[in-house]
């Protein structure tokens, strides 16, 4: 369950967070740093006035308080004279003070009577009852120590004051964090939104709206690999579609044909002659529901990544041949002229049925889709560390903006239902790749050329024939 607000307040609180700690952690090295700063500084300024005044300070006690009254206004602070009562546990007595009031307050103070026990200048800082004071102690050799504080509240009037600043700059840019924060998280947030709603559309299947995002970021980044994925599942849809409907089509067109003959059989009489036409066509039918249930489940095959092919030396000279007796007699029967041209001893790495097939829907491709009387020659050629056996034909051509879609399952350039299965191109191309190679369009003019490219080979040591117990050449159906 999404939590209201989501993101914005997330983010919101982060950038929140950010500034309150980073002026937190301004305070924490400004302020005291300061405030160190003045103290000391207060304390310097009075031991500098503070020393030599107190050495001047005369023997005779009676004279000690109108020095001191002079020594507080010279210095800014209250001036203090103990006369000392004892060092071994240390205790002090004022004498003089320059304020009028009781002397009680400083009788203990830990400033003066640390000057009393090491004989040297003490100061520090001192917070009592009388408030936050600069203190400074002079021992004499009198047996007097004189005391100089002086308040520091003027001093650390600039401290407070940054405290203060400090804080409303705080509270102030807490709330701008808050504002700002929600602000750009809403915009993203609302771009996000816009693409889970995409998702959604697409999710369903609709994949028509293009999604736009401008953002040169990581959100654009996103809706830009959403986008590429929409129009690739379009064209992944589109192709199911149409993949469907030509299957649909390739298996409804025999289908009534051979039901439409059989009806004939059952309900009409009949010649002989007649009848054993209706029954090779429907004969001629079958095969091609044959051919196209063997194409379909090779293309399933393919797809689901278990399609299977052998890696073997194969002697293309021995496929050809074996390929151009085959499609003897459909040559003959389509009026086509079919020729080969064969480099002898050419071997190559593959499995000799998928070679076999390749060429067969090469072959075929190039009599099914020209007229009759079109030469179509079968040649085979070495091309350094690859072999290569291609179909041409002088037909009408292809035009180059199909190069590439002529491959495409259930295609041809004028946009119609292939003759055959029209999956013969697909399949070759996929099985190729298989082994290592490659089915291509050479030429798209007059004449057109298609290759089957793979891996060179040397022929095995031992005889690599039928006669010497070599696997059988799995005959597929002809399309």
């Amino acid at each position: 369950m999404r939590l209201p607000g989501g993101i914005r307040i997330r983010i919101a609180l982060v950038l929140a967070g950010i500034v309150a700690g980073a002026l937190g952690t301004a305070y924490l090295i400004v302020v005291p740093s300061l405030e160190r700063r003045l103290v000391d500084a207060r304390l310097d300024q009075l031991e500098d006035l503070a020393v030599p005044l107190a050495t001047s300070l005369p023997e005779d006690t009676l004279l000690w308080q109108d020095r001191v009254a002079a020594y507080a206004v010279v210095t800014n602070s209250r001036v203090v004279a103990f006369d000392v009562l004892s060092t071994n546990q240390p205790a002090l007595a004022a004498v003089a003070d320059s304020r009028t009031r009781s002397s009680d307050d400083v009788a203990m103070d830990p400033i003066a009577l640390a000057a009393l026990v090491s004989g040297k200048v003490e100061r520090g800082r001192v917070v009592d009852t009388s408030g936050d004071n600069a203190s400074v102690a002079v021992p004499l050799e009198t047996d007097a120590v004189v005391l100089f504080q002086a308040p520091l509240a003027d001093s650390l009037a600039t401290v407070r004051l940054v405290e203060r600043r400090l804080l409303v700059a705080t509270a102030f840019a807490l709330i701008f964090a808050l504002v700002l924060g929600l602000t750009a998280a809403g915009m993203f947030a609302n771009r996000l939104l816009r693409l889970e709603t995409a998702a959604e559309r697409i999710a369903g299947g609709d994949f028509g709206a293009p999604i736009v995002d401008r953002g040169n970021d990581e959100i654009g980044e996103l809706a830009n690999a959403f986008e590429r994925m929409r129009v690739q599942l379009a064209q992944l849809d589109s192709a199911r579609k149409a993949f469907v409907a030509n299957a649909s089509h390739e298996l409804r067109t025999p289908l009534f044909s051979i039901a439409g003959f059989l009806e004939l059989l059952v309900d009409e009489e009949l010649d002989d002659a007649t009848r054993r036409r209706f029954i090779e066509t429907m004969q001629g039918q079958v095969h091609r529901l044959t051919k196209l249930s063997t194409d379909l489940l090779d293309l399933s095959r393919v797809d689901a990544g278990q399609l299977r092919v052998l890696h073997e030396p194969v002697d293309l000279t021995e496929v050809v041949e074996l390929l151009a007796s085959e499609l003897k007699h459909v040559a003959s029967s389509s009026g086509h002229l079919l020729e080969t041209d064969i480099e002898p001893d050419l071997w190559c790495a593959g499995d000799e049925a998928r070679v076999l097939q390749i060429g067969r829907a090469l072959a075929t491709n190039a009599m099914v889709h020209t007229p009759a009387g079109t030469r179509v020659v079968i040649r085979t050629r070495r091309r350094g560390d690859r072999v290569e056996l291609s179909v041409e034909d002088s037909g009408q051509g292809i035009p180059d903006q199909y190069r590439e879609a002529v491959f495409g399952r259930f295609y041809r350039v004028d946009g119609g239902m292939a003759s055959g299965s029209g999956l013969g191109l697909a399949i070759a191309r996929e099985i190729a790749k298989l082994m290592g190679g490659a089915v291509r369009l050479d030429s798209a003019g007059d004449p057109t050329v298609f290759t089957l490219n793979l891996p060179a080979d040397t022929a095995p040591p031992t005889p690599f024939s039928r006669e010497n117990g070599a696997r059988e050449v799995e005959r597929l159906p002809l399309a």
